[in-house]
């Protein structure tokens, strides 16, 4: 027996998401439709708030809801640390730990040749322009400890030894392979401290 079309469009729209297989998209939809309704049109108006209130800061790229980012505007931050990571959720992990006291720049992605992402599809020249205004002392390169995030800072410290700014890699506290999104604090913690300068 086949299911009803507006069910079947839930399944489908749900298994896009990253990780939400058939079986789990299927559960999440009758989860829904068993839910009460004001609960499906919170779900329905969250989502809708996030695509259209949601924006990048035009400074770090960091996901806001105003521009400049309350990091970016908070007199507090010290602007001469900039810490360098790879997706907007990354800043949020990072700034859980309540110890990292600069300000971030993210760029949207790392590069990877074989899903035809280069230097110029990241947010790497605004990162330049940054450190080029001046009064940044150091960069801290906080990509993910896999093949792209290696290469990917390896070329920001490449781009940026011109411009007389200390570059620093984070310690190999997080294991190789493995996503900051998934370490725990302490390892954050102890990998921003022992962090190296890239030569």
């Amino acid at each position: 027996m086949k299911r009803p079309p507006a069910v079947t469009e839930l399944v489908d729209e749900l298994k896009k998401l990253p990780g939400v297989g058939q079986k789990t998209a299927e559960r999440l939809s009758f989860f829904i439709l068993r839910g009460p309704t004001e609960r499906a049109l919170r779900l329905a108006q969250a989502i809708k708030n996030v695509k259209e209130k949601i924006i990048l800061c035009s400074l770090c790229h960091g996901i806001t809801e105003k521009d400049p980012c309350d990091i970016c505007q908070d007199p507090k931050r010290d602007r001469t640390q900039i810490c360098v990571v790879e997706e907007p959720h990354d800043v949020y992990i990072l700034e859980n730990m309540g110890q990292y006291k600069g300000v971030y720049h993210v760029l949207l992605g790392v590069i990877s040749p074989l899903d035809g992402i280069g230097p110029s599809e990241l947010t790497i020249e605004s990162l330049k322009t940054r450190v080029e205004k001046g009064g940044v002392a150091e960069v801290i390169l906080a990509t993910n400890p896999d093949m792209e995030g290696e290469s990917t800072a390896a070329y920001i410290a490449k781009v940026l030894k011109p411009c007389s700014v200390k570059v620093t890699r984070i310690a190999r506290g997080l294991p190789i392979g493995s996503d900051i999104e998934y370490a725990d604090s302490v390892t954050l913690m102890k990998s921003l401290e022992g962090r190296s300068e890239m030569r």
